[in-house]
């Protein structure tokens, strides 16, 4: 009899789950159709390349060695970038370039955004038209422009500019290389935040500015009790991709200093895992050990996003808006 109940509760076990696949394709399907080449796409250009370079990152895998003859070799690339003589020094130009930068970035794209929109729209709009032109030059014409500019007396734009200030002349790349790479980067990110937080701005109600306004709020009251409050949202997201971008990215460094003047002077850990596996200073090109530096900074980026996250309190920006029924 027992065997049986058994045979039976097996049987519509099968038949209920015979009947829930379709089921469940039914309510899914149509979503996972749509969704599948996305997917698919983000598996060959993102996941995939992420584990292909911690593979790389194991092994020996360099110019010396040939794409054939190259060993496993475990952790040994992390440990030799624990150990490195210069490895302290790149990642405090890292977190230097990165934070400086990402000030600059954010403060002077939020002021434009304020002051743009503040004023006659017309104005307004020509001043952010001349902010976007950084970002829509070419890389090369734009950083040629700098080196240019920060050129030695009597070419440089930059000497014309401030030696009736009593500032002495002076090649600034060669001198003050950080300050022109601020600059250089700031005023293309500076641009990006500056489109995101005025269509944030544009989309606050103006009945909000209005009713301050009656009240007799200030420009300032009004900018630190309403404007601000509402901007955590395209703050956080600015901030967030940015410090991604800044840690990824080497481009103007590369075209402006390439690293120096010295010694690492101005290496950031991507333009270092560039040189190490692509562009090395010493001719020998080591795949495994750039791919171990590229993939540290993976983490790095990781935790830093984390960090944001919690500070900027994501899961209450996203949460569901609280209703009230009287």
């Amino acid at each position: 009899m027992a065997l049986v109940e058994r045979s039976a509760a097996a049987a519509r076990t099968a038949t209920g789950s015979a009947a829930a696949a379709p089921g469940w394709w039914r309510q899914y399907g149509t979503a996972g159709f749509f969704m599948a080449p996305a997917l698919i796409l983000v598996l060959l250009f993102f996941v995939a390349p992420v584990v292909i370079t911690l593979g790389m990152s194991l092994t020996d895998m360099a110019t010396t060695t040939g794409l054939s003859n190259w060993q496993w070799i475990g952790l040994d690339n992390y440990e030799r970038l624990v150990r490195g003589r210069f490895t302290l020094l790149i990642l405090g130009n890292t977190i230097f370039y990165v934070v400086v930068t990402l000030a600059f970035n954010v403060l002077v794209g939020l002021g434009v955004a304020l002051l743009s929109t503040h004023v006659e729209p017309r104005v307004g709009g020509l001043v952010r038209a001349l902010w976007l032109l950084p970002r829509i030059s070419p890389s090369v014409v734009y950083a040629l422009m700098w080196t240019w500019a920060a050129a030695d007396r009597p070419y440089g734009v930059i000497n014309q500019l401030v030696e009736p200030f009593g500032v002495e002349g002076r090649n600034w790349l060669a001198t003050d290389p950080w300050l022109i790479l601020l600059f250089v980067n700031g005023f293309v990110g500076a641009s990006f935040g500056m489109l995101v937080f005025t269509s944030a701005i544009r989309s606050i109600p103006e009945e909000l500015f209005r009713a301050a306004r009656v009240d007799g709020a200030s420009a300032w009251q009004i900018v630190r009790r309403i404007t601000l409050p509402l901007l955590r949202w395209p703050i956080l997201f600015v901030l967030t991709f940015q410090t991604m971008s800044l840690f990824s990215s080497y481009e103007y460094i590369y075209l402006t200093t390439n690293g120096g003047p010295g010694l690492y002077g101005t290496e950031v850990w991507s333009l270092w895992a560039f040189h190490t596996a692509l562009n090395s200073y010493f001719g020998n090109l080591e795949f495994g050990y750039g791919a171990a530096l590229a993939a540290v900074l993976v983490v790095m980026g990781l935790i830093v996003s984390f960090a944001l996250l919690r500070l900027f309190r994501f899961n209450d920006l996203v949460s569901d808006p609280r209703i009230e029924i009287t």
